[in-house]
């Protein structure tokens, strides 16, 4: 299996609560409103969206994504309320290793309901059943304790600690390294 034969038409998948679908241009208020907020983007890669037309950007750069069958997130709507409130991708994949990192963003105003944990269940549920995987990892910045439980209840295993692993917002960072195999109970 290859990138383009899962990307080049990303599926929409369904929990019980959530729909994981293709982000548009329309969910830009609703990704504007999480990712500008400052807690949400403290313990990742990316830096607070400072204005809708930074959101608009992001959105385009997806777009751009989907259209050439690359890595790309699924968004994550919650079905209560309709609203886009996260993001949870394949960060990387290694076909010929059949193994992929996972990664994923929420909204404040979701924490602490289980939904990043759905939502990383059915990717890794994905991962296994369809794009042959054995293994599937995620990482996370030590103090990031609320992503560390995220991969606990997702099943995933504590493997270790990469010193000194990434070098982002101006500064060295320690990460926790957390998998899971397919097969794990």
């Amino acid at each position: 299996m290859q990138l383009e034969d899962i990307f080049s038409n990303l599926p929409t998948l369904e929990t019980d609560r959530l729909i994981l679908r293709k982000i548009t241009m329309d969910d830009a208020a609703d990704l504007h409103l999480y990712a500008s907020n400052p807690e949400v983007s403290k313990y990742v890669f990316w830096e607070a969206h400072r204005t809708l037309s930074d959101t608009k950007d992001y959105i385009r750069f997806i777009l751009d994504l989907y259209e050439n069958g690359k890595l790309s997130p699924w968004g994550i709507e919650f079905k209560e309320d309709g609203r886009l409130i996260g993001t949870v991708d394949f960060v990387n994949w290694q076909p010929n290793h059949k193994s992929a990192e996972i990664g994923y963003a929420l909204s404040k105003d979701y924490w602490g309901k289980g939904i990043a944990t759905e939502a990383a269940k059915e990717l890794i549920h994905f991962g296994f059943t369809k794009m042959d995987l054995v293994r599937i990892q995620a990482k996370c910045l030590i103090e990031n304790s609320g992503s560390e439980r995220v991969m606990e209840k997702a099943g995933m295993t504590f493997e270790g600690i990469l010193r000194k692993f990434i070098y982002i917002k101006e500064a060295h960072y320690d990460v926790k390294m957390y998998s899971i195999i397919n097969g794990d109970a």
